[in-house]
């Protein structure tokens, strides 16, 4: 059977706008919502929200090709390039910082134009080493014809399933060039131009690797540009990790169907709305944290044990002992010592079970608000 490339009407995508736009309503609507609930929460926490998706956004978007990345280093690398407040330790590995710089680039500059060249340095930048996995690949360039033919597989070793097979090199510049120059083009919602594009540049397929990773950055700059912000506060690409099976039934089915593209409207709308739906618990956990801090009072922490309560609500793994503390503050032991008994003093901390070198602190459940 034939992929939708190879129909004569291709590129010409068609669908039906009667079962489509109260689905794009409802989403514009939440997103307005959400939008709006996030302006709510002060400048300290939308950033951190923010860097929460966004850390979300690398690290699933990577998992679906089967690629584990260390989210620590994931954090790490996003909050210094934005220039946020991160009390890590972990050193970002190069292929952390490729992605990061990628999925910055697509969500922070989503008002500049998507061109080929844009597209030559994520796909660099995914994969530094010029290196995927143990092959040598052509980096910042389209696939070359030795390549073809281009078949679009998922799992692993092994069990590899084939969806498709993209276009063929030579074809590469042409298709290419429609697709940007469609990209840029007005009259479209951004929302249903960024489920089109995820569609259309999959089946182009244009790079030897990383195709995947770069069209869900292309959604995203889509995205971005249908809520008018950089900040990002729900991630498409943690929903298609957690539905990827489903995910790639529908790719495959698409691809070997028509250009009536419906069904994957359908379902790529109703994932971001999951998606969004999904964001709700992170803004949920956003307020509570509001709160906690409201009940600390934030004027009474130094900047030391701001640092470290911050971890510990953004859900610290581990005990925290004080050489944990010291390491986290930047900070002498004896420090870090003071800052704890501190904190204990006014029911902030509380000290867990056990004592001696083992001695260990968690957040008291209902610090309050007081006088040092």
């Amino acid at each position: 059977m034939k992929s939708i490339h190879q129909l004569p009407d291709w590129p010409k995508f068609k669908w039906n706008d009667t079962s489509l736009l109260p689905l794009l309503a409802d989403i514009r609507h939440r997103q307005g919502l959400l939008l709006g609930r996030m302006q709510g929460l002060g400048f300290s926490l939308r950033n951190e929200a923010n860097l929460s998706t966004l850390t979300a956004d690398v690290i699933k978007s990577s998992a679906i090709e089967g690629e584990k990345l260390d989210p620590e280093q994931v954090r790490s690398s996003l909050a210094k390039r934005l220039g946020l407040e991160f009390a890590g330790t972990a050193t970002p590995s190069r292929n952390v910082e490729g992605v990061v710089e990628m999925m910055l680039d697509a969500t922070q500059k989503y008002g500049e134009p998507l061109t080929k060249q844009r597209l030559f340095g994520w796909h660099a930048a995914l994969f530094p080493t010029g290196y995927s996995g143990l092959y040598k690949i052509t980096v910042g360039k389209w696939r070359k014809p030795e390549d073809d033919p281009m078949q679009v597989i998922s799992g692993p070793e092994g069990r590899k399933t084939v969806h498709f097979e993209a276009p063929f090199a030579e074809l590469l510049e042409k298709e290419m060039s429609a697709f940007l120059k469609w990209f840029e083009g007005k009259g479209l919602d951004p929302v249903m131009k960024a489920a089109i594009a995820h569609l259309w540049y999959v089946t182009i397929h244009p790079f030897e690797d990383g195709n995947g990773r770069i069209a869900r950055a292309i959604a995203d700059v889509g995205l971005a540009r249908a809520d008018g912000t950089s900040e990002r506060f729900y991630s498409m690409s943690a929903q298609i990790e957690a539905e990827r099976e489903e995910y790639y039934d529908q790719l495959e089915a698409t691809q070997r169907g028509t250009l009536d593209i419906t069904p994957w409207l359908k379902w790529f709308l109703e994932c971001l709305s999951r998606a969004i739906a999904s964001s709700e618990k992170q803004l949920e956990a956003a307020f509570e944290k509001t709160k906690i801090w409201e009940r600390i009072g934030p004027s009474l922490v130094n900047e030391r044990q701001r640092k470290v309560i911050n971890r510990l609500l953004d859900g610290f793994v581990g005990n925290l002992t004080s050489s944990k503390y010291a390491r986290l503050a930047k900070c002498s032991p004896d420090t870090a010592l003071r800052d704890i008994k501190d904190l204990l003093s006014r029911n902030v901390l509380i000290q867990d079970e056990g004592g001696g070198r083992s001695t260990s602190y968690s957040l008291a459940d209902t610090p309050p608000a007081g006088d040092a």
